[in-house]
C-alpha cells in the first residue's frame, strides 16, 4: 500500500515540478506522466498535484522558519507536497514524512537531503495548528493587479478565498436535472446543473458509462442556455473542444456543427459524443479558415487566458506570466468578426470566454459593436433561471465571478454576451 501511494506521489512531485519549473500547464503534461498508471493512482497524483499548487503560499509560509536556505528546486516541491498532504488533506504524518523521505533517498541529487526533509516535515506535523489561521494565498502580482483596477480590492479577495477551496464537481445532465441529483445525492443549483460535493473517482459515478450526464462547471453551462437553440436549427459550435457546450447543443435537437483546431481534442469531444449517446458534425479546422453555413445560431466559446478557471486549474498562476494575452485579446476580435460572417441576417451569436479579464469580455463586446454598426445586444437572452440580474453588466453582458455562489462552493469566472446580426 505504501508503495502504491509512493508511486502516485512521486508522479505528482513531478506534475508540480513541470508546473513551477518548467512552466507547463497541467493539461498539457498530464496525458503523459498518467499514461501508465492505474485508474486511483492517476487520479492521487492529479489530486496532489493540484491541491499542492492551490496551497502553495500557505505551505511556503509553514517551510519558510524551519529552512536556513532554500533547498534545490526538487526537494523545495517535495516538502510543500508533504506539507499540503498533512495540513490540507489531514494525512497521517507519519505516512507522508516516510515517503517524502523514501522519495528523497531514491534519487541521488536528493538523497543527501533525505534527513532535512525527515526533520522539517516533522517539525511541520508538530505545529500543523497553525496551518488554518494563514492568510488566504493571493494571485501574483501579474495578474492581481489588473484585477484589482477592474473589480476592486475586495471583490478579489473575495474571489482568493473562493480559488483557496477545494471546488465540487457540476454536472450537465441530458435528462432531468432534479432526478440526476436525487440519485447522486447532489445539489440542484438555479441555473440546472447538478453539484456533488465529494464526487470520488467520476468515471464510477452512476450514469457516467451509460451516458447520462457530463463533468461542467454550472457557470460553463451557461453559454448554451443562453443560446437557447431550437430543434432543427443549423448551429454552429467555434472553438468546440472539449466538447461540454457541443453536447449541450445537440440535446436541444439542434443541426450541431462543431469546429476545433486541435485533433486530439476534437477526439475527445467524439469520445464524449460517443458516451452520450448525441449526434453532431465534427470538423477539425482553423476557426478564422473554416467555411459554412449561414447558421441561425453560432456559440463561439474563445481561447482566452482561462483567468475563470483557477479555483479548478490552479496551475495557471505558476505557468503563465501575462505575456501571451494581448495575442489572446487580438485572435478574439477575429473570431468575433469571422464568427459574424457565418450567421444569417437576424441570427444570434453568443460570444463567451472563460476569463476574469474586462480586456477579455466587456471591452470585446464595445470594440464588436463599434466594428459592426447595426449589431444588437441581446439583454433578454440572458433572462435565464437563476440568472441573478444584478450580474448583467452595462453593456449588456453576463459576468460572472468566482464568489457568487461562494456558500455552495462558487463557480468559475466568465463573461457571456448575446448578440444579433441586423436582418
Amino acid at each position: 500500500m505504501a508503495n502504491e501511494a509512493s508511486v502516485a506521489r512521486r508522479v505528482a512531485l513531478t506534475l508540480v515540478s513541470d508546473v513551477l519549473e518548467a512552466h507547463r500547464l497541467l493539461s498539457e503534461v498530464l496525458p503523459k506522466r498518467l499514461a501508465n498508471l492505474p485508474v486511483e493512482d492517476r487520479a492521487r497524483a492529479q489530486r496532489l498535484a493540484t491541491v499542492t499548487l492551490r496551497v502553495l503560499d500557505r505551505s511556503d509560509r509553514m517551510l519558510g522558519p524551519h529552512l536556513k536556505k532554500r533547498p534545490p528546486a526538487r526537494v523545495m516541491n517535495l516538502l510543500r507536497l508533504g506539507v499540503a498532504e498533512i495540513c490540507e488533506e489531514g494525512a497521517a504524518p507519519h505516512g507522508v514524512v516516510n515517503a517524502a523521505v523514501e522519495i528523497a533517498r531514491s534519487n541521488r541529487k536528493t538523497a543527501g537531503m533525505a534527513g532535512l526533509v525527515n526533520a522539517v516535515l516533522r517539525k511541520v506535523a508538530d505545529e500543523s495548528a497553525k496551518w488554518t489561521a494563514l492568510p488566504v494565498p493571493r494571485l501574483p502580482k501579474w495578474l492581481r493587479k489588473p484585477l484589482i483596477d477592474d473589480y476592486g480590492k475586495p471583490v478579489v479577495e473575495a474571489i482568493e478565498a473562493v480559488q483557496a477551496t477545494s471546488p465540487p464537481l457540476d454536472l450537465t445532465t441530458k435528462g432531468e436535472p432534479r432526478a440526476l441529483a436525487d440519485r447522486l445525492g447532489g445539489t440542484l443549483l438555479p441555473t440546472g446543473s447538478v453539484r456533488l460535493a465529494a464526487a470520488g473517482q467520476v468515471s464510477a459515478l452512476p450514469g457516467f458509462a451509460s451516458g447520462d450526464w457530463w463533468v461542467q462547471d454550472a457557470a460553463a453551462a451557461i453559454p448554451a442556455q443562453v443560446l437557447a437553440p431550437h430543434p432543427g436549427e443549423r448551429v454552429l459550435d467555434l472553438c468546440a473542444a472539449p466538447g461540454g457546450k457541443t453536447m449541450q447543443l445537440a440535446a436541444s435537437g439542434a443541426e450541431v456543427t462543431a469546429v476545433d483546431i486541435s485533433p486530439t481534442r476534437m477526439a475527445r469531444v467524439a469520445e464524449n459524443l460517443t458516451r452520450t449517446g448525441l449526434t453532431a458534425e465534427l470538423v477539425t479546422a482553423d476557426a478564422l479558415e473554416f467555411e459554412g453555413g449561414p447558421y441561425d445560431a453560432i456559440l463561439l466559446d474563445a481561447p482566452c487566458t482561462a483567468t475563470g478557471t483557477i479555483r479548478r486549474h490552479p496551475d495557471l498562476p505558476h505557468a503563465k506570466d501575462g505575456s501571451d494575452f494581448p495575442g489572446l485579446f487580438t485572435l478574439q476580435e477575429h473570431l468575433i468578426d469571422r464568427a459574424l460572417g457565418l450567421l444569417k441576417p437576424g441570427g444570434r451569436l453568443v460570444y463567451c470566454t472563460c476569463s476574469l479579464l474586462i480586456d477579455e469580455g466587456e471591452e470585446q463586446l464595445r470594440d464588436a459593436k463599434a466594428r459592426h454598426p447595426g449589431l444588437v445586444v441581446d439583454r433578454s437572452a440572458l433572462e435565464r433561471p437563476g440568472i441573478d440580474p444584478g450580474w448583467i453588466s452595462d453593456e449588456g453582458g453576463l459576468r460572472l465571478r468566482p464568489d457568487y455562489w461562494a456558500e455552495r462552493g462558487g463557480m468559475d469566472g466568465f463573461y457571456i454576451a448575446c448578440l444579433r446580426r441586423g436582418g
